[in-house]
């Protein structure tokens, strides 16, 4: 089956690339994927009021269980990915199978059928591994390849990784922060028809974006690199080549620790903000929390890639990481004092700023200096131990999450005569939890990631490694 020609003919980095393939076309699986992170859980303990379902061991063992079964799709993934070779590129093919898929089953999280509490737990666990284990799985892989495989100049690549975060930190941002808060979630209370509604509306809206990014994106690393394909190589083979370069490793350790922290920190957001800095859909503390500790990402556009190219994106994300855990301590020290926890956001997410808009482009530096060595590129099997380490944690901290929630006693809230939404006061306990996890754990996190930083020093070489790998191509 022929597919339908990118639009870019460029062998340089085009406008129309950055703007429309790495701004706005990931632009709608991208929010969804941030109102999901944000709101699912929320959905899953106070709409369809799940937390004391089997002793409070459904939303615990469920988000484990199927990110086990999402971290072995995301194996199969990879492998397809490298064995797919078409004028499309390897990876771009997927991104338009995904478009539909997304949003099919992104709908289905939410119309979760009346019934008894067995039905409903078969439907979540079923359209919950649909999502996630299926159709995103599909497109985050091919997605987040996008930018390793554009190209091989530097100063390419990572303006197309500046890009690339906008739409996640601004676009998504802007929507999850501010107007979701304020406006959208007083209106939604814990109604679940409007649930529906509204998260069908932006799973559609998700499909054309994606054929978008489709279109205005094009693998010219996997052009130039069909000799060295990884295709023909047994997944152990990949395996050994990944695993046995230090940068490689280093950067999944990196990766494993920040997704821990910045899980837990999405979970507790909106219970920190209904219980314990303000009050149940004030329509106003969250905001306030989202939106100036995120003021900051939006001066990063600016700042933060000058600041990486004069003296390195490991550095400036090392530094970033000492004031990401500074900040994190002005909020734990005093959690329940708006204007300290404001100020406590705007350092903390000061400090954010390289590894929000740096990160893709330090890791495609690591997959180059991987061919290098080993003269092969195994770019589906590194972007695969990439999701499953996303994935799995994901899975992990929110059943740790939900089991803690379960065993402070968390209270959800219900609906009174008047259809008014209701919430009961909590136990200390479930605010202790609430606290760490949104606040606390970072401010160890962020100092084991600039210790870390320290050792990923792949900037030092990766000009003459490029040089020669090109060489080689040429020869």
């Amino acid at each position: 089956m022929k597919l339908p020609a990118s639009l870019v003919k460029s062998e340089k980095v085009t406008k129309s690339e950055k703007w429309l393939g790495y701004l706005l076309g990931p632009a709608g699986a991208l929010l969804l994927n941030a109102v999901l992170a944000t709101y699912l859980n929320v959905y899953y303990t106070d709409v369809l009021n799940l937390t004391p379902l089997w002793g409070g061991a459904f939303l615990t063992i469920f988000p484990i269980v199927s990110k086990v079964i999402d971290a072995v799709t995301n194996v199969i993934m990879g492998q397809v990915i490298d064995r797919t070779h078409t004028k499309e590129g390897k990876a771009r093919p997927w991104l338009l199978l995904s478009a539909p898929l997304v949003t099919i089953t992104a709908i289905l999280l939410f119309t979760v059928p009346e019934g008894s509490d067995t039905v409903k737990a078969i439907w979540v666990m079923i359209s919950y591994n649909l999502f996630y284990s299926f159709a995103y799985t599909i497109f985050n892989m091919s997605h987040n390849l996008m930018v390793p495989l554009s190209t091989r100049d530097s100063t390419e690549r990572g303006g197309l990784s500046v890009f690339n975060q906008i739409t996640t930190i601004m676009m998504s941002g802007i929507l999850v922060a501010l107007v979701f808060p304020m406006v959208i979630m007083p209106i939604l209370g814990v109604d679940k028809g409007k649930w529906i509604t509204l998260m069908s509306i932006l799973s559609i809206v998700a499909l054309p974006l994606t054929l978008v990014e489709y279109f205005f994106t094009k693998e010219r690393v996997t052009a130039e690199s069909a000799d060295n394909a990884s295709g023909k190589l047994s997944f152990a083979a990949q395996l050994k080549i990944i695993f046995t370069d230090k940068y490689m490793v280093l950067m999944y350790v990196y990766f494993l620790i920040s997704t821990i922290g910045v899980t837990l920190k999405n979970l507790g957001l909106v219970y920190y903000c209904n219980y314990v800095l303000g009050t149940y859909n004030d329509g106003v503390t969250q905001m306030l929390v989202s939106v100036i500790g995120g003021v900051p990402m939006g001066i990063g556009i600016f700042a933060v890639w000058p600041l990486a190219k004069k003296i390195g994106k490991r550095n400036v994300t090392m530094v970033g990481f000492l004031l990401y855990a500074v900040g994190s301590l002005v909020c734990w020290l005093s959690p329940r004092n708006l204007v300290i926890v404001l100020v406590g956001q705007f350092i903390k997410n000061v400090g954010g700023l390289p590894s929000s808009y740096v990160f893709m482009a330090l890791f495609a530096d690591c997959l180059d200096h991987l061919e290098w060595k080993s003269e092969k590129r195994v770019d589906g099997a590194a972007m695969s131990i990439y999701n499953i380490i996303a994935v799995a944690m994901v899975g992990i901290m929110t059943g740790v999450f939900n089991w803690l929630l379960a065993s402070a006693g968390y209270i959800a809230p219900s609906i009174d005569a008047m259809g008014n939404t209701v919430a009961a006061a909590q136990p200390e306990a479930v605010y202790a939890v609430i606290t760490f996890a949104f606040v606390g754990l970072e401010v160890f996190t962020g100092i084991a990631l600039a210790v870390i930083l320290w050792f990923i020093n792949v900037e030092k070489t990766i000009g003459k490694e490029q040089e020669e790998i090109k060489a080689r191509h040429s020869a």
